[in-house]
């Protein structure tokens, strides 16, 4: 099937260029992720890793992407299918990665709206437990659990017990995820030329939100117990090969490499633009981005967990006032821990009584307690948002922050798949700009409607943890050397210099040929044996009557489901070399009668 290059629309301005991969690379894992992992190895310690494996192997991979794009002028599909055909698979995959992170990015913008809406009551419905039917209580499975986990997990979630009960689809959230991909489809429903204009909103207003609550957040009581903790490096860590692993991750797929959106992006490009700098630029934004959020996240952290320590040593300090009758002023929060001592030591027999009462305050513990994803993002969060004055207004604030930031990604995502679909003349023909871009957003959107049943959030977990690290990992791996050893580096020098006017010097030609296809090569051997070595898989399953997640095992067609996960968009690339291979032997055998020895070119479907 032929492939459409003439009349290519261009970015107005190289800025909107630079602002669409902004907006893209800097999304709701700079937010979420990168803390957690600060916060498990090492804090500060972390940044010498996550730095180092910028410069060795995110940048480079960055700029090469950037630089098949603008140089091909074509999606994934067809640039690779145009610097060998029978690397068409590699764009193929690509693309059904991009599909699998579309189906389910979108709910957590769901999410956000849905938690967007239910801020603008006058008491925030996850600062306080429901009355229950009766009048006489609170809901039982929130006062086990915490306001803030039983509005997530029920009025949110609807979440079933298990995998295994499915449940009906939960309107409100249905709802929320038509309005995403309505909002998704006008943002970019003229191509480039809309996406263009949506990007200085997208990719700038998170960080104007993100500098309020900077400012917001140093101020509170306890933030800076919290940053120091962030700040504060735990040099040991370094020893740990899951610290340098997770650097590695980290950079990899915060830059977004290998899901086709940066080769999109970049073939709406003029030719002699300038994307050397522009690589360097968003990659040096993107982690800035994440070193800039960790400060606001860890004030945050720092502001929760004083909150949580001094409620402990006030129940411990009311706790010993009425026991042992002693007068108000007496034991304060400072002297909390004397007391526990001296009563101890004093009243022994009265003390063993009380024991089984007593919590142990810690908060060093407190800061230690690690959450990622949707935990952070929308339980511990929501939890520090609600003991804000004027929560309502931070509420606001933050979850238009994560839905812009999530938005932003969308693009690249969308985009992802429909500039190879469009690269291909029978669509182009057949279908406006407009009703493609519909159809895609459509076909996503029913098939998204999954993940609002009761047992929707675990679908969303397994696409999660399992539809896009190994296929991305195998990806970026073919592309490097198929760079570096296929195309050639001497062939790929030229194709720069010609777009730029130099060729790419010493550092970018060692990182391509050396560096990065032994991490890649690495990472993929670790991720494998890792799948291997973890058994079983499990998820976290929401138990009602404890109020906490338990750890279920998937059943039998949830693993059947992971496998086909990991190996689906894989396979593609074998499948569409055999493919051309194949059809280049049949118009070989086609053409021995006319005694013709040419050989034909292979154009990939």
């Amino acid at each position: 099937m032929e492939m459409e290059k003439d009349a290519r629309p261009s970015w107005d301005n190289p800025m909107q260029f630079v602002l669409a991969c902004v907006s893209y690379a800097v999304g709701l894992g700079n937010v979420w992720r990168f803390p957690y992992l600060c916060q498990m190895h090492g804090g500060g310690g972390f940044m010498i890793p996550y730095l180092l494996m910028l410069i060795l192997e995110g940048i480079p991979l960055f700029y090469m992407e950037l630089a098949i794009g603008q140089k091909m002028r074509l999606g994934s599909i067809g640039a690779w299918s145009a610097i060998n055909p029978y690397l068409g698979g590699v764009g193929i995959a690509s693309v059904v990665t991009s599909l699998y992170l579309c189906l389910y990015y979108n709910v957590i913008n769901a999410w956000s709206f849905w938690y967007l809406f239910h801020s603008f009551q006058s008491v925030l419905p996850w600062a306080e437990c429901p009355v229950n039917s009766n009048q006489t209580g609170y809901i039982e499975e929130c006062e086990v659990a915490t306001p803030t986990q039983y509005f997530f997990y029920r009025e949110t979630l609807n979440i079933s017990p298990s995998i295994d009960d499915n449940g009906r689809v939960h309107m409100g959230q249905a709802l929320c995820l038509v309005l995403a991909w309505m909002i998704v489809y006008l943002f970019i429903v003229r191509g480039v030329k809309s996406t263009g204009k949506v990007v200085y909103f997208t990719a700038t207003f998170p960080y104007v939100v993100l500098i309020i609550y900077l400012i917001r957040g140093v101020t509170l009581h306890g933030a800076m117990n919290g940053v120091k903790y962030m700040f504060t490096p735990k040099l040991e860590q370094l020893a740990d090969p899951r610290t340098w692993i997770n650097a590695a991750t980290q950079i990899f797929f915060s830059l977004g490499l290998g899901f086709g959106s940066l080769i999109a992006f970049a073939s709406y490009n003029h030719h002699n633009n300038n994307f050397e700098r522009q690589a360097i630029v968003v990659s040096l934004i993107n982690s800035s981005t994440s070193i800039f959020a960790s400060i606001v996240t860890f004030s945050i952290y720092g502001f929760k967990a004083t909150f949580n320590y001094e409620s402990c040593l006030e129940r411990m300090r009311l706790l010993l006032l009425n026991t042992f009758d002693m007068a108000e002023d007496t034991i304060t929060l400072d002297n909390v821990d004397y007391w526990i001592t001296e009563l101890n030591r004093t009243h022994p027999d009265q003390f063993a009584n009380l024991a089984p009462k007593l919590d142990t305050c810690d908060l060093v513990a407190e800061l230690d307690t690690a959450v990622e994803g949707t935990g952070l993002a929308f339980i511990v969060y929501s939890e520090a948002i609600k003991n804000m004055p004027a929560s309502q207004l931070w509420s606001v604030l933050y979850f238009s922050m994560l839905l812009l930031l999530g938005m932003g990604s969308m693009l690249g995502n969308v985009t992802a798949i429909i500039t190879p679909l469009r690269d291909f003349k029978v669509l182009a023909r057949n279908f406006s700009n407009e009703t493609l871009n519909g159809l895609v957003c459509v076909f996503c959107l029913l098939l998204g409607l999954g993940f609002t049943t009761r047992s929707g959030n675990y679908w969303f977990t397994m696409f999660n943890e399992y539809g896009a690290t190994f296929s991305l990992l195998f990806i970026v791996l073919i592309e490097i050397i198929t760079v570096s050893y296929v195309y050639g580096l001497k062939r790929f020098e030229k194709d720069i210099e010609d777009m730029l006017g130099h060729r790419p010097n010493w550092y970018w030609k060692i990182m391509w040929a050396v560096v990065s296809p032994v991490l890649l090569i690495s990472l993929f051997i670790f991720y494998i044996v890792d799948y291997i070595r973890g058994g079983t898989p499990t998820y976290q399953a929401w138990d009602a009557v404890l109020g906490k997640s338990v750890v279920m095992e998937y059943p039998w067609y949830g693993q059947a489901f992971i496998a086909l996960l990991l190996v689906s968009s894989v396979c593609c690339v074998p499948i569409t070399a055999l493919y051309a291979f194949c059809k280049k032997k049949q118009k070989e055998a086609k053409s021995v009668p006319r005694h013709e020895h040419t050989v034909s070119t292979v154009s990939v479907v």
